[in-house]
């Protein structure tokens, strides 16, 4: 299963706080908190009964499934009922025994990969699609949308796997057929652990048509692993006479040590050794194996990886010259009996240009892209597949017995919507299901009941027209998504009706509203049901096609529309699934709790470690004999706190012992810095210093940069770097004689700010600029503008007329000749 937000679209796949970029479906309970990923994933081994995995495959299911019973056995921890009757999982959670539903398990593993995003983003995310696998049933995929809302997430499509991967695909082809020429015909073949689906796809430029899927639910890597399971307990039990089914930690031991093997084998031809140390009963024990014999004993699960690629190849009516590539992911794909027979089937090297770990997962984030307005996508359209055949059935008004008709046929386009038109004189039940129970995983072919309600006859007595619109939505779930009773009346002709037809609001644009005709033979008297076909274009032919016919009465027609009771199998109840959301809130704020309790436990057990290297390296000069004898053994004492008492303490009992420590470690270390600091600090106040002293010298020999300087100043200069010097002096010479075991003589903080002093006092006085020399001025101008040298009463002009008379006669001396009396810099 794979998730993507929708504001975190990107063309790499993020990476966890592990540094991996996949996150395991694996979830740890503990006495106070929950470990979700690889975090619970280390934990398989030790707190077996209560690390749960593999349980996608229990979504919809009852608990009394066949299934699911035979799954028990083979599983390390336990299932139990549900109150609803669907499948929980039974562990021991903060030291009470709890029943968790799947769509509480799923919720979590989504919460850990929400809070991952969150982490990368550092902004949070609310819109996510979520790929499925394409087998999935209405129930799976209604419990996996539950399991979305438990986590606080608005789920904007569900995705087939396969398509998903056909997206990433296509969409960056630069030379796929144009709209009206014969599309381009890929197969995708997935094979995860778990599962193993197959879709046939048809490609033009800028749209994508899922043709056919076929799949096989119960074959994936697992399987493999499973072989190899039964093949070293049978080895183990003959050569050091262990029962190893009966220890379920030595079993979880040996399945990950064999799934180790199995990849190891996809890359070796030759024989690879087992070996697992303190086994059972203290027992160390080996064993080897190579590809050959692996192949061998899987001759059975290799046997069945080709009736899905018949069942496709049937479906879609193709031949294997029609295929023009098979791109093959998913974990077990890697193979090498695997790749070959389906090789072999398609007589055609495979293609292995997407990733096969993440081409779901960048299927989900292009499908983002598209659905959010905040990017710009090239346009591709997507038209998915009815995975199973559905029909509707209800109960016959005019003689006892069930109606049926099948409304979306398997590889029916989606998603898509139809208009069925009955005729009613009560409320009715309309029972949807699968109407080819072989083809499904499991064996209730069931998706719901939908209750019509407030059928009422017409005033005539007549039968009312019921118009009830089905769909396969966007997630691939069937719903009843309207009904609405339409009374017709004739008027008397002259008089001009009401127009009082309520308008529906449209669908959206990926559904199509069709219309066909059919008439139910059961019951002619009380009602037809129809299922009525056509498009747009069909209508505006028809009316281009039809002859002018006579005015008929005009008619007025009312819509009302009816309120549905919907009764899908397995749904969530509201009640249930706000009690979910509640409990997985408080979960979080557990284990967030529990994160603030182990990380204040883990800073006291670093700080141990740390400092007691420290005081015998860097801090070592630092600290007396007597103090560090007192700090060690405090240390000591710490350590051996968190490994007994301390082990399960309150937060605040960490911060406390900590704080302790800190006490006696900090002056210490504070020794340390300022040694280091120091000398830093007295260059700095140094260099001042003599920046100052050369500028008070430079003035005093009358050097023209500093002859504008007020002598005062220069003098309050001089005096103040003098006393800064002495007082450095004196500091260093203390400090000198100071031992490094003891406070220092002078901190930095003290030189900073003496250094800081001396700037501002002495910096404006030096940096004071030369005052501006103003330019010669001519006689003329002179005479115009005010008395020169001493001579009043000379009618002073405007300065555009001394301009002018500057410009009109610019050879004057008087002009550019300066006067004997002035100065002149």
């Amino acid at each position: 299963m794979s998730i993507v937000f929708l504001n975190f679209f990107a063309y790499c796949v993020l990476h966890n706080i592990e540094g991996s970029n996949t996150l395991c479906a694996c979830v740890s309970f503990g006495p106070r908190n929950r470990s979700i990923g690889a975090a619970a994933k280390s934990q398989v081994v030790t707190n077996c009964k209560n690390t749960v995995q593999g349980f996608k495959r229990f979504h919809g299911r009852a608990f009394s499934d066949p299934y699911i019973q035979r799954l028990k056995s083979s599983l390390v921890y336990d299932l139990a009922q549900m109150p609803s009757g669907t499948t929980g999982i039974k562990v021991m959670y903060m030291e009470e025994e709890k029943v968790f539903s799947i769509e509480q398990v799923t919720a979590m593993l989504l919460t850990k990969m929400k809070e991952t995003a969150e982490h990368a983003l550092k902004k949070p995310v609310a819109d996510c699609v979520v790929s499925v696998p394409c087998y999935f049933t209405d129930a799976e995929r209604r419990s996996v949308v539950d399991a979305a809302q438990i986590a606080g997430l608005n789920c904007l499509r569900l995705m087939n796997e396969t398509t998903a991967v056909a997206l990433a695909y296509g969409i960056y082809k630069q030379d796929l057929p144009a709209p009206e020429e014969k599309p381009r015909i890929v197969v995708f073949v997935d094979i995860g652990h778990s599962g193993y689906q197959t879709s046939i796809c048809a490609f033009n430029k800028g749209k994508l048509k899922v043709l056919a899927t076929a799949c096989d639910p119960e074959l994936g890597g697992k399987d493999f692993d499973e072989m190899l399971v039964r093949h070293f307990c049978e080895e183990f039990g003959k050569k050091y006479k262990l029962d190893v089914k009966t220890k379920p930690r030595a079993l979880v031991r040996l399945y990950q040590e064999c799934e180790k093997l199995k990849k190891l084998m996809s890359a070796n031809s030759s024989d690879l050794p087992l070996n697992i140390e303190c086994f059972m009963n203290d027992i160390d024990v080996s064993g080897k194996l190579n590809r050959a014999q692996f192949e061998e004993m899987c001759v059975d699960v290799l046997a069945r990886v080709e009736a899905p690629l018949h069942s496709l190849m049937e479906q879609a009516k193709l031949r294997k010259e029609d295929i023009y590539a098979v791109e093959i992911v998913g974990g077990a794909s890697r193979i090498p009996s695997v790749k070959e027979r389906i090789s072999k089937f398609f007589g055609k090297e495979l293609s292995t240009t997407l990733n096969a770990d993440e081409a779901v997962a960048r299927g989900c984030a292009l499908q983002c892209a598209i659905l959010s307005p905040a990017f710009k996508v090239r346009e591709f359209s997507i038209t998915d597949a009815v995975a199973y055949p559905i029909s509707l059935k209800w109960n016959s008004a005019a003689e006892e017995g069930l109606s049926d008709c099948e409304v979306f046929p398997k590889n029916h386009a989606a998603p898509f919507s139809k208009v069925l038109t009955f005729y009613r004189r009560e409320p009715f039940t309309l029972e949807a299901y699968y109407n080819n129970p072989k083809e499904l995983p499991y064996p209730d072919p069931t998706i719901g009941q939908f209750v019509i309600q407030k059928v009422v006859p017409q005033a005539s007595g007549e039968s009312s027209k019921v118009k009830v619109k089905v769909r396969i939505n966007i997630h691939g779930i069937f719903s009843v998504s309207s009904a609405s009773l339409v009374e017709v009346q004739k008027t008397e002709e002259g008089e001009e009706p009401m127009d009082t037809e309520q308008q529906t609001s449209p669908e959206k644009e990926e559904e199509v509203l069709i219309e066909r005709h059919a008439t139910s033979l059961k019951s002619l008297l009380y009602y037809f049901a129809s299922v009525q076909t056509s498009t747009e274009e069909s209508k505006t032919e028809k009316k281009s096609d039809q002859p002018p016919q006579a005015k008929k009465p005009k008619v007025k027609t009312k819509v009302l529309e009816l309120p549905i009771e919907n009764s899908p199998q397995w749904q969530l109840a509201l009640d249930m699934l706000n009690l979910f959301v509640e409990n997985e809130g408080k979960m979080i704020m557990q284990d967030k709790l529990e994160k603030e309790r182990n990380d204040a436990k883990n800073y006291v057990e670093e700080y141990v470690y740390d400092m007691r290297d420290k005081l015998h390296g860097m801090l070592e000069k630092f600290v007396s004999e007597a103090d560090r004898d007192i700090l060690s053994l405090k240390l000591e004492d710490t350590e051996n706190w968190l490994y007994e008492d301390g082990e399960d303490q309150p937060k605040q009992q960490y911060i406390d012992r900590l704080a302790e420590l800190k006490k006696l470690g900090l002056p210490i270390q504070e020794r340390y810095i300022e040694s280091e600091e120091r000398p830093k600090a007295f260059d700095e106040m140094g260099k001042q210093i003599q920046m100052y002293m050369k500028i008070v010298e430079a003035y005093k020999t009358k050097d023209e940069q500093y002859d504008h300087l007020d002598e005062a100043d220069v003098n309050k200069v001089d005096k103040m770097v003098n006393e800064a010097m002495i007082w450095m002096n004196s500091k260093m010479n203390q400090q000198s004689k100071q031992s490094l075991t003891v406070e220092p003589a002078v901190r930095v903080r003290e030189i900073q700010a003496k250094t800081k002093e001396l700037y501002s006092a002495c910096n404006p006085i030096v940096t004071k600029p030369k005052p501006k020399v103003e330019l010669p001025k001519d006689d003329k101008a002179g005479e115009q503008n005010g008395p020169v040298n001493g001579q009043e009463n000379v009618p002073a002009e405007g300065p555009e007329k001394g301009a002018a008379d500057s410009k009109d006669n610019p050879t004057s001396t008087e002009s550019t000749e300066p006067r004997p009396d002035m100065d002149l810099d």
